[in-house]
């Protein structure tokens, strides 16, 4: 017993070595949004609205940034613990040329149809040309927010999660510098309003974009630029990041019919939901959000090492410590959730719905804690089919049905949309736990480094 708690001890020291810049980089780049969302708010709640509806379009770079991001954590960390540098670099060059193009279509997008967007969500004309002026200036630079994000996880997956932390503090103070001063005209800069705020996001998104990329092609990390038409590298490359590509957009589309249930109960409602959201992410995304690449990091490296106990011991001590955090985090933001309102905006009404919404998303931190590290394992083993399925149940089945059969069909209001809420985040745990504990993602990992092996490699050895 003493040999399992020092084990665990030691672990989860290890996870806080190097979870913390993970959590430093995740708090100060969604302090960027919170920033954006208090800038916005000293306009009206139609500002708020506008920027909120917006960003579930720009989601669409960050899930495509994000699921490329899954397949390059996934390949660089197996192939990390494997000590094979060569096929690590060329899945993480694969990784960020492959991103990059799968932007470039948005950018067109965002030109032609950025206020089409919002109206189909059913916003007034006003919430419509704001939302339409950010969407399109967000869209412009897709191709590099998708490669910034792939090269931080490529070197997360490496074991580096300090460089990606240096350059994504220093972008995100930059844009948050640049909010301030062009959306609200402060210094010498014009007031530009919502169009400065979608500006100094995409002025940093560049910034990042470059100096990542340099970081890896520079003798100062581990990884460097390595292409190469390995047809093997490309199709597992594709195989992990699809289905999260697809999780993620599936998400967001279920995110659309979902703001147009909130938009049934007003602008403000609406509003209260994004203040809410931006609370709920601020003060515990940058934890859950370490918490699981952690995991990948951890648990890719000790499969491609060959140690298949050690990987499933460390899927669950470190989602043990994830539980724990997140609890004592949504109880203080269940308790501070109406002063914490109060930071986004004046109105009174907007304060309460937002509070009740922030309570809400404090009730689900128990479950958050269990699905986001456990799909961090998951995709460390190569598996991202699991979290898909899992996020395809919650938006659709529980955060979109539960919520419409309560709060409109059975006219539970606004009860029924945060039953709604937890329950999506009750089932993505409940699915993403049952395939961890059955280990069939051993295999597949084992299967998939074979499959990369040089000839005379050999697949990786079971200690």
């Amino acid at each position: 017993m003493e040999g399992l708690v020092g084990r665990v001890t030691a672990t989860w020291r290890r996870t806080v070595d190097v979870g913390w810049p993970v959590a430093v980089q995740q708090a100060v780049n969604t302090l960027m949004r919170t920033v954006d969302v208090l800038v916005v708010g000293l306009f009206s709640p139609a500002a708020v609205a506008a920027i909120g509806l917006g960003d579930l379009f720009s989601r669409v770079p960050f899930w495509l940034g994000k699921g490329f991001g899954s397949g390059a954590i996934a390949l660089a960390s197996q192939e990390t613990g494997r000590g094979s540098d060569v096929n690590r670099d060329r899945a993480i060059t694969q990784a960020l040329v492959v991103g990059a193009l799968a932007g470039v279509p948005l950018v067109a997008v965002g030109f032609l149809f950025g206020q089409e967007l919002l109206g189909l969500l059913g916003a007034d004309p006003e919430v419509a040309r704001l939302g339409g002026y950010y969407l399109t200036i967000i869209f412009a630079v897709a191709p590099v927010r998708i490669v910034a994000m792939v090269a931080a996880r490529a070197l997360q997956g490496t074991g580096d999660t300090r460089t990606p932390m240096y350059v994504g503090v220093s972008a995100t103070v930059l844009n948050v510098v640049l909010s301030l001063a062009l959306g609200l005209g402060l210094w010498v800069a014009p007031t530009l309003g919502i169009v400065g705020v979608g500006l100094a996001t995409a002025i940093s998104r560049v910034l990042e974009a470059v100096l990542l990329v340099a970081a890896i092609a520079s003798p100062r990390t581990a990884p460097s630029l390595s292409w190469s038409t390995n047809p093997t590298i490309a199709r597992q490359l594709f195989a992990v990041s699809l289905p999260d590509i697809a999780g993620g957009l599936s998400g967001e589309v279920a995110n659309v019919p979902f703001n147009a249930i909130l938009l049934l109960f007003g602008t403000e409602v609406t509003a209260a939901y994004h203040i809410a959201n931006r609370l709920y992410q601020q003060f515990t995304a940058p934890l859950f959000r370490a918490f699981r690449t952690v995991e990948s990091i951890f648990v890719g490296q000790a499969l491609g090492a060959g140690r298949p106990d050690e990987a499933r011991f460390l899927a669950g001590a470190v989602c043990a410590l994830s539980v724990l955090t997140l609890v004592v985090a949504g109880v203080l933001l269940f308790l501070g959730a109406r002063p914490l309102s109060t930071l986004f905006t004046r109105d009174p009404t907007t304060i309460g719905y937002a509070a009740s919404f922030v309570r809400t998303f404090a009730v689900s931190m128990a479950f958050i804690g269990v699905y986001f590290p456990l799909t961090g394992a998951l995709r460390g083993a190569g598996d991202t089919r699991t979290p898909f399925y899992a996020r395809l149940l919650g938006s659709y089945v529980f955060l979109l049905g539960t919520s419409y059969l309560l709060a409109v069909t059975l006219d539970f209001g606004l009860v029924g949309v945060f039953v709604g809420i937890v329950l999506s985040y009750l089932a993505r745990a409940v699915v993403v736990g049952w395939v961890v504990v059955r280990g069939e993602w051993v295999s597949l990992a084992e299967r998939l480094i074979t499959e990369r092996a040089e000839p005379g490699e050999g697949s990786p050895q079971r200690e």
